[in-house]
């Protein structure tokens, strides 16, 4: 027989999440320390392995804990983003749509992290949206739905934007109206058709989302539409359609038979 000790095979060093179960050391003994990101393997650590394989080679949360910067006494970088996303059940989105008060209760993550993780997640949102958006045409609720639900489905709040249209439908640029409780007296046609004019827009499409994920429309919502399509017609820059985002679903008032 050999006299050789069995060899163990080695393991990522790993920082024992929220839930983890860790050993109850015996009375008198002190618990044993995780290690710290510093003290891992210079190729397993996460600033490095983007270095090397690049962002995509990396996980939601180690993305988030290259944001937050470093640790502190609630644990780790690592720790510190798990948390993070345990907040929002795991999920980018609900993370984005969250306000910043959300994420600062979160133990380990102050004000001036939490500004850092709000606007990586809307620079990623803005450029997903001009990836879809750039000379994309908008000719029919889906298409519409497509380019504008990424970034209202999950809004906390109303936002009433503009898609500003050329002739082949394509969309020349978007403009966010008002942010808030809609109402007739903020969505006034002045403010909705001025950079359509400036642009000199073929036509427009309303889009607005409804934060209770119910994307039925309201009495204000069809007062504002027959008032923004008379002011359209006018003004020779019609209403093509008025779509209302909800969580996964959507009103066309054209398909509704409302327009």
């Amino acid at each position: 027989m050999s006299d050789r000790s069995p060899r163990v095979a080695s393991r990522r060093p790993t920082t024992p999440g929220p839930s983890a179960a860790v050993p109850v050391p015996p009375a008198g003994e002190p618990a044993p320390r995780a290690l710290t990101i510093r003290e891992w393997p210079s190729a397993e650590r996460p600033r490095e392995r983007l270095r090397s394989l690049g962002a995509q080679a990396l996980s939601s949360t180690e993305l988030i804990a290259l944001l937050l910067g470093s640790g502190g006494r609630s644990g780790s970088a690592l720790d510190c983003a798990r948390r993070v996303l345990d907040g929002s059940d795991g999920s980018l989105g609900r993370l984005a749509a969250a306000p910043v008060g959300s994420l600062m209760r979160v133990p380990g993550v102050g004000e001036a992290r939490a500004v850092v993780v709000h606007a990586a997640l809307e620079l990623g949102r803005r450029m997903a949206f001009e990836a879809r958006a750039a000379g994309a045409a908008l000719r029919s609720p889906r298409d519409v739905v497509s380019a504008f639900a990424p970034r209202l489905q999950d809004l906390p709040v109303e936002e009433f934007h503009v898609a500003i249209l050329d002739t082949q439908h394509r969309l020349e640029r978007d403009v966010l109206v008002t942010r808030g409780l809609l109402d007739a007296s903020l969505v006034h046609p002045r403010e909705v058709f001025r950079e359509a004019i400036a642009e000199r827009a073929a036509s427009v499409v309303l889009v607005h989302n409804h934060p209770s994920g119910d994307p039925t429309p309201s009495a204000d919502d069809r007062a504002i539409t027959q008032q923004l399509v008379s002011a359209g017609r006018l003004l020779d820059i019609p209403v093509h359609d008025h779509v209302i985002i909800g969580r996964g679903c959507y009103v066309s008032f054209v398909e509704a038979g409302l327009l």
